[in-house]
């Protein structure tokens, strides 16, 4: 993207989608953010497609503009010649050429249509493009606290339905309001030539219809808000009750939740309704003026004429050109809803674009390699917009190798220490240094193509075993592929499935058990040979006889890479070279499993807390 004239220009070609994150971004002062500075940005943009396009307008309606006033001299021309007694070859030669004129005029209207909607279609295909990749891509961006505030019904419908609000906005703009903006002057222009008197007549046409605008236009932008905003409801409501079916229908609560989900259907269907009565209301109103004007107009003319301050075959022309000014005025005032419309989607989709809490890597630290040390320098963290910190003064230095458990209570604070080691969370204060370099000043990007996690959920997608566990691999070895299954303890699983490795798994793997699915999540966490492994109470899904393969597999793959375990069951982590146990954001003990069980503090207090729970688990299964 290059800056001409203060303006920046985009590299045009058919095969690539533009960046269009300049139409949205926040460099504008305040009272110009929002859908007119994104609309002012198109418009400056594609200002040579528009001109283009409002020119081959001109001379593709040319016949709407010309007809009648050829029209109008042909009458007057026979009005005369019959007058006079007959028509000679002067009149005769004049039928002809005005005849000639029309059909020329009539005849080109083919090619000037194919090639303004070739335009025109060339500009707004482009956009459409270019505002979805640029939204698919601001979503990547994002922070995961962001993604963690907002539900994914919402994004959904922001995406799905919104954006294309947004395309029928431009689309709008280029193809109804300019063009008929156009015609408008035209047909004044016209009326100005032949007579200032009846073309003052037709100007009030404007003013009546503004008004009648500026009545209903509040009522129009408050009812498509509503109904906007009670589709995004709709949709983050479908998208939980699909969620939730397992648990709904386990406990017999499918009556309660397709209740609740009707009243959202009612709300919006009710909603729906006020905005089409609102709507009908304002089109009736605006076909009654513009024809109560129409019939003013014809009035208005016959006078003229009887008095003979017009010719007859004018009555015609005007006639024409109010209807056509009246038309004009008409189709902009009635697109107002649907510009109401698209307003509205536009400020929807703004609302993702200028969000600020992004990960911004541009001129971070490329990260070829990493030896894998971390150290937390007095670390403490807390959620924005609240003032409890989560982790606090936080200490530890991690050697290249090395394993540490992370253990504790719900709530200690485990999970944050682990995003961000990610990258996903920022130190609120002290430092988080990779190999003696603060991990703000690292592309994160870069730096997490050397770490794999394991979360405690296992996060699948609909497709075969095969494409989850290589998932974002551009190449990969069968040998590569093979040691994640063995490492993962998949072998015995996939000799059972006739499709083997290539076996669908349906979405979100639903056709797996909980621990099939966490071997999966393991497989494709070790495939890539990470530097950095997180195993965010990886095993907590297996059951015994799979948790001792697993563990087995996961103690050969951690040598030669810095591993974090977050573990539930804590005799998993015996062979930790250190463990860490957090209390309430805070480190209260950090030791071998044999120094920390002997100290018989807090890690002996779980320890044995865990082994009862264990043990209450097992009775209850026998």
């Amino acid at each position: 993207m290059a800056e001409v004239g203060g303006v920046k220009k985009f590299e045009r070609s058919d095969n690539v989608i533009p960046d269009y994150d300049y139409l949205f971004d926040n460099t504008a002062p305040a009272k110009k953010r929002g859908k007119t500075r994104v609309l002012g940005k198109f418009l400056r943009l594609n200002r040579r497609p528009i001109t283009a396009t409002l020119l081959l307008y001109i001379l593709q309606f040319s016949p709407t503009f010309a007809v009648p006033l050829l029209s109008a001299e042909i009458i007057n021309l026979v009005t005369y010649s019959l007058a006079g007694g007959g028509a000679g070859r002067h009149e005769w030669t004049l039928l002809a050429i005005y005849v000639a004129v029309i059909a020329v005029l009539i005849l080109q209207n083919v090619p000037s249509t194919v090639w303004r909607r070739r335009i025109m279609s060339k500009m707004l295909r482009r956009t459409s493009a270019g505002i979805k990749s640029s939204v698919v891509r601001k979503l990547q961006q994002l922070s995961i606290t962001y993604h963690k505030d907002i539900e994914t019904g919402r994004i959904q419908s922001k995406f799905l339905k919104d954006t294309d609000s947004v395309d029928t906005l431009f689309s709008q703009v280029v193809d109804s309001l300019l063009p008929n903006i156009i015609g408008v002057i035209v047909a004044v222009i016209i009326s100005l030539y032949r007579s200032w008197v009846v073309s003052l007549f037709f100007l009030l046409v404007i003013p009546c219809n503004v008004l009648l605008s500026r009545v209903f236009r509040k009522r129009i932008g408050k009812s498509y808000r509503d109904y906007r905003l009670r589709t995004e409801d709709m949709s983050s409501r479908l998208t939980t009750m699909l969620e939730m079916i397992p648990v709904t229908k386990s406990h017999g609560l499918e009556n309660i939740e397709i209740e609740s989900v009707h009243r959202s259907i009612m709300n919006l269907t009710g909603s729906g309704r006020y905005m089409d009565e609102t709507v009908a209301h304002f089109g009736a109103m605006s076909w009654v003026l513009n024809n109560i004007l129409s019939a003013l107009c014809l009035v208005f003319c016959a006078v003229l004429a009887l008095l003979g301050r017009m010719p007859v075959g004018d009555i015609v022309l005007y006639q024409s050109l109010f209807s056509q000014i009246s038309g004009y005025v008409s189709a902009l005032i009635n697109i107002a809803p649907q510009l109401a419309s698209g307003n509205e989607a536009l400020n929807s989709v703004s609302e993702i674009m200028n969000v600020s809490d992004v990960e911004t890597n541009i001129g971070k630290k490329e990260v070829p390699a990493i030896e894998g040390a971390i150290t937390f320098e007095h670390v403490s963290y807390r959620y924005p917009n609240t003032e409890q910190f989560v982790v606090r003064d936080f200490d530890l230095a991690v050697r290249p190798g090395e394993c540490i458990a992370v253990v504790g209570p719900s709530g200690s604070g485990k999970s944050t220490i682990m995003n961000m080691i990610i990258g996903f969370l920022r130190p609120t204060e002290g430092a988080l240094l990779v190999d003696g370099t603060p991990i703000g000043d690292y592309d994160l990007s870069g730096y997490r193509h050397h770490i794999s996690v394991v979360p405690q959920n296992s996060i699948l997608f609909s497709g075969t075993i095969r494409e989850n566990i290589t998932y974002g691999l551009s190449s990969y070895s069968e040998q590569q592929l093979a040691a994640a299954v063995e490492m993962a303890n998949l072998e015995e699983f996939l000799r059972t499935l006739p499709d083997g490795l290539d076996t669908r798994i349906g979405e979100h793997g639903d056709k797996l058990s909980g621990g099939q699915k966490q071997r999966i999540t393991i497989a494709r966490a070790l495939i890539r040979n990470p530097k950095i492994l997180i195993l965010d109470e990886a095993t907590s899904a297996l059951d015994n006889i799979s948790e001792f393969h697993v563990q087995k597999a996961i103690a050969s793959s951690i040598r030669g890479r810095t591993t974090f375990i977050v573990a539930h069951r804590l005799s998993t982590i015996r062979d930790a070279d250190r463990i860490v146990v957090m209390d309430a954001g805070v480190a209260v003990e950090i030791g071998t499993y044999d120094e920390l069980m002997a100290k018989k503090g807090k890690f002996y207090e779980l320890k044995c807390l865990n082994d009862l729970n264990l043990k209450t688990a097992e009775e209850g299964l026998a």
